[in-house]
C-alpha cells in the first residue's frame, strides 16, 4: 500500500522541499492544527505537548518515551512532526489494526493536509516480513510434493477437494490473479496458517528475484521496493526485531524511529529471538533433504530424529539449566546430521527434479535452522534460557526444547538508538509512577535519563559508541476526566486467590457486579481455565448472555459483545490489551486477579533471579511490572469515549492490602478508588439505568 504521487514541490518552489525540515519545528502549530481538521478532530492539550516533545527529541538526537493515553491523538501527534522533519522515518507497531489505521485513513489525510504548507507530498508504504506475502512461485508452479501431501484426498461429487484445507489453497491460488498486494491481511475472509503456508516462504526458504521467474512480479519485492522509495515506512514490532537481531537490516535506512505501542516491544523482540527445537522440525527437515541430499547424511538426520522423539516423550517441562548427557548427545547428533546435510546439498545436483531449485533452498533452510538452534541450545550462554515445553496442559504429544535471551534489553541497546532518534510511546509506559522500569527494559539506561523539562538551550547530542542513549520520558496525560467517568473498585473482603480456578466467593461477587450493571461486563482473566470456570458459573447463574474466548473468532465475540446491551464477554491475555468498545455496552471491567506470571514460567522466573542475583528486587523488576502493564492495559479497556461511565473492578484483595498494591494502583488510570461494595453496586445501577442501547456493529466483509 502506498501513495503515488512523486515528493515534488509546486513548479517554480523547488526550494522549499529543502527549506520545509529547518522551518518545520517554527510551523508545528499552524501543522499539527492542519491535520487535525483533515481527519475532523479537535486538538487536545496532550496532542500538541507530544508533538512538541518528538520535534524537539528529533532536533536535539534525542530519544523520547512519551505516554499518552487513550483519546490523545497520539498518531497525529508523532506523524505531523515527523513528516515536517523531512527525513525517513519507521513506525513500527504491534497491531494490525493500527498499522492499517495509518496507511489507510491518517497518512492519507495528513499528507494531503500537510501539502499546502510543506510544498511536498511525502509518500508512505507498509513493509512486513516475506511471509506475509503469497509466493507467485508457489501458487502457480505448485506446493513441492513433501508440502502438498493429503491436499486434494478426498475429493467431493464434482471432484474438487473435499477437505477445508484444500479449498483454502485453491481459493489462495484463485486470489493471486486478482490481489494487487498479495498481503494475507487483505485477504477476505482468511485462511489457516497451515493453508497460508503452502503458497507463502519464508526468507531463506526464497529462491530470490533474480532466480525466480516470478522476481519481477513478487508481491514482496514490490513492497521491499515501495518501502526503499517512501518517506515514512510504517512496519510491525517483528520486523524491528528482525531488523536488530540479524544484522543484515531488512528495512531501509532511515533517521527517526516511532515504536508505537512500546509496551509490546519487550515481548516482540523477545519471540523474534526465541528459537525451537520440535520433532516436527527434524522430520521435516529430514523429509525435505531426502529429495536431494545424500542417503547417508539423511539417514543420519533420521536417526538423530528418531533419538530425539523417544526421550521428548516423557520429557518434563520445566527449566533446563545444563542439559543432561542424555539430551546433549541428542541434541549433538541432530547439529552434526544437519551439517552434513547442508554439506551434501551444497554439492549434488539433480537435473531429474524440475523443480531442483526449490527443492534445494527448502531443504537448506531447514537445516542451517535446525544446526542454528541445535549450534545455540549446545552453547549454553549464561545470556540464554532453556527449558522443555510440552505442547497442551493434557502432556499429549512430543515436548520440545526453546530457548530464549536471558534479557533482550542490552540487545535493544546495541542495536536501536545509535544511528538515529526513537520515539517510543504508548498509553502505559509508567509503571509505579515513573518510567526508569519500561525505559531499562528497552535498553535506557538510567545514566541517559534528562530532565523531563527542556532547557531552550540545550545542544543537540552526539551519539557514540561510549555514550549512553540520552532519553526523557514525559506523560501528556489523557482528555478523559478519570476520577469522574470511572471507579476503580477492590473486593477487599473477599480472600485472596490461591492456584486453582474455583474461587466460590469470588463468583459469588462476579454474578452481584454483572447484575448491578445490567451484564455490559468485560471479564479478564488470568488463565483460559478461570475464565471457563467463571462462564460455565454465570451461564448458570444469570439471564445474560455469556460470550466466551475460543467460542468463536475474537473479531465475531467483539461484535457480538459490542452489539447485545446485557451481553458479556470473558477471556484472557488478547482481551486484556486488545478491546476497543466505547459506548454502554462496557460498563464493568473485571479482573479475577492481578495476572502475576506463573511460579513455573522459566522465562520469567529467570529473569526474576537474575535480578535478584544482581542485587535487585526481582519480584518488582519482573513480576509486578509484567503484571502491572497488563492491568493497566485491562483497565484502559473501561474509558475509550468522553462520555463513557463505569467500574473497574479488581476481585483480588491483594490489590488493597498489599504493599505493592500501591504501585499497581499508581500504573493505571486515575480512577475513583473505593473498597466499598454497597457504593459500587449503587453506581453500576445507576449507570445502567441511564445507558442507552448499544448499536448494532456491522460484519466486515
Amino acid at each position: 500500500m502506498t501513495n503515488d504521487s512523486p515528493p515534488q514541490p509546486p513548479p517554480g518552489d523547488e526550494d522549499a522541499a529543502e527549506a520545509a525540515p529547518a522551518s518545520s519545528r517554527a510551523r508545528l502549530p499552524e501543522l499539527l492544527h492542519a491535520a487535525v481538521a483533515a481527519v475532523g478532530g479537535v486538538e487536545r492539550p496532550g496532542q500538541v505537548r507530544m508533538a512538541e516533545a518528538v520535534a524537539d527529541a528529533v532536533g536535539h538526537g534525542e530519544h523520547l518515551l512519551v505516554q499518552a493515553g487513550t483519546g490523545t491523538g497520539k498518531s497525529l501527534a508523532y506523524l505531523v512532526p515527523a513528516l515536517a522533519h523531512g527525513d525517513r522515518v519507521v513506525v513500527a507497531t504491534a497491531t494490525l489494526a493500527l498499522q492499517r489505521q495509518l496507511v489507510e485513513r491518517d497518512l492519507p489525510r495528513t499528507v494531503d493536509a500537510l501539502h499546502p504548507v510543506l510544498r511536498r507530498r511525502p509518500l508512505f508504504a507498509m513493509l512486513k516480513g516475506r511471509s506475509n506475502y503469497l509466493c507467485l512461485h508457489r501458487a502457480h508452479e505448485g506446493t513441492p510434493s513433501e508440502e502438498g501431501e493429503g491436499l486434494f484426498d478426498p475429493v467431493d461429487a464434482l471432484g474438487g477437494p473435499a477437505g477445508k484445507l484444500g479449498q483454502d489453497v485453491l481459493r489462495l491460488r484463485d486470489w493471486a490473479d486478482e490481489t494487487e498486494t498479495g498481503d494475507r491481511d487483505d485477504l477476505t475472509p482468511g485462511v489457516s496458517d497451515k493453508a497460508w503456508a503452502q503458497l507463502s516462504v519464508t526468507s531463506r526458504e526464497c529462491l530470490g528475484a533474480s532466480k525466480c521467474a516470478y522476481g519481477q512480479e513478487c508481491f514482496a519485492e514490490k513492497a521491499r521496493e515501495r518501502a526503499k522509495l517512501a518517506d515514512v515506512v510504517v512496519t510491525n514490532h517483528a520486523m524491528l526485531a528482525i531488523d536488530a537481531i540479524e544484522g543484515a537490516p531488512v528495512l531501509p535506512e532511515h533517521e527517526l524511529l516511532i515504536v508505537d505501542e512500546a509496551h509490546e516491544l519487550v515481548n516482540r523482540v523477545t519471540g523474534a529471538a526465541t528459537a525451537e527445537l520440535t520433532v516436527g522440525a527434524v522430520n521435516r527437515a529430514v523429509k525435505r533433504a531426502a529429495r536431494l541430499a545424500n542417503e547417508k547424511a539423511v539417514d543420519a538426520l533420521q536417526a538423530a530424529a528418531e533419538s530425539y522423539h523417544g526421550l521428548m516423550e516423557t520429557a518434563q517441562p520445566g527449566r533446563v539449566e545444563e542439559l543432561p548427557e542424555y539430551l546433549s548427545y541428542a541434541v549433538s547428533a541432530i547439529r552434526d546430521a544437519a551439517r552434513q546435510v547442508i554439506t551434501s546439498l551444497g554439492e549434488t545436483r539433480d537435473k531429474s527434479l524440475t523443480d531442483e531449485d526449490v527443492v534445494r533452498k527448502q531443504a537448506m533452510a531447514s537445516a542451517e535452522t535446525l544446526h542454528e538452534t541445535t549450534e545455540r541450545l549446545l552453547a549454553e550462554s549464561a545470556w540464554d534460557v532453556v527449558w522443555i515445553e510440552r505442547p497442551d496442559r493434557f502432556g499429549l504429544g512430543a515436548a520440545s526444547l526453546r530457548v530464549a535471551p536471558l534479557s533482550v534489553s542490552g540487545l535493544l541497546r546495541e542495536n536501536l538508538y545509535k544511528e538515529r532518534s526513537v520515539v517510543l510511546t504508548s498509553a502505559t509506559l509508567k509503571l509505579g509512577g515513573d518510567f526508569n522500569g519500561v525505559a531499562a527494559s528497552v535498553g535506557l539506561p538510567g545514566e541517559g535519563r534528562l530532565a523531563d523539562d527542556r532547557s531552550p538551550q540545550e545542544p543537540e547530542r552526539e551519539r557514540g559508541e561510549d555514550t549512553p542513549p540520552y532519553w526523557r520520558g514525559i506523560d501528556v496525560g489523557s482528555p478523559f476526566a478519570y476520577p469522574k467517568q470511572g471507579i476503580l473498585y477492590v473486593a477487599k473482603h473477599l480472600p485472596p486467590p490461591g492456584r486453582e480456578p474455583d474461587r466460590p466467593e469470588m463468583l459469588a461477587e462476579l454474578e452481584e457486579l454483572i447484575g448491578a450493571a445490567g451484564g455490559r461486563t468485560l471479564g479478564l482473566f488470568s488463565s483460559m481455565r478461570a475464565a471457563q470456570a467463571a462462564a460455565e458459573a454465570m451461564r448458570e447463574r444469570l439471564d445474560n448472555k455469556i460470550l466466551l474466548q475460543g467460542e468463536d473468532t475474537l473479531g465475531e465475540l467483539i461484535r457480538d459483545f459490542a452489539s447485545e446491551a446485557t451481553a458479556c464477554l470473558f477471556g484472557t491475555l488478547s482481551l486484556w490489551q486488545g478491546v476497543d468498545v466505547p459506548g454502554s455496552a462496557c460498563q464493568l471491567v473485571v479482573m479475577d486477579r492481578i495476572p502475576f506470571p506463573r511460579p513455573d514460567d522459566p522465562l520469567m522466573s529467570a529473569r526474576q533471579k537474575a535480578v535478584e542475583e544482581a542485587g535487585g528486587n526481582g519480584f518488582m523488576a519482573v513480576a509486578a511490572t509484567h503484571a502491572a502493564l497488563l492491568m493497566a492495559q485491562g483497565a484502559g479497556r473501561l474509558v475509550r469515549a468522553a462520555d463513557d461511565r463505569g467500574v473497574v473492578a479488581v476481585l483480588d484483595p491483594r490489590l488493597a492490602t498489599a504493599r505493592y498494591g500501591s504501585f499497581f494502583r499508581s500504573s493505571m488510570p486515575e480512577f475513583w478508588y473505593t473498597t466499598d461494595r454497597n457504593q459500587v453496586r449503587r453506581s453500576l445501577a445507576a449507570i445502567d439505568a441511564s445507558a442507552p442501547e448499544p448499536r448494532p456493529v456491522a460484519k466486515r466483509g
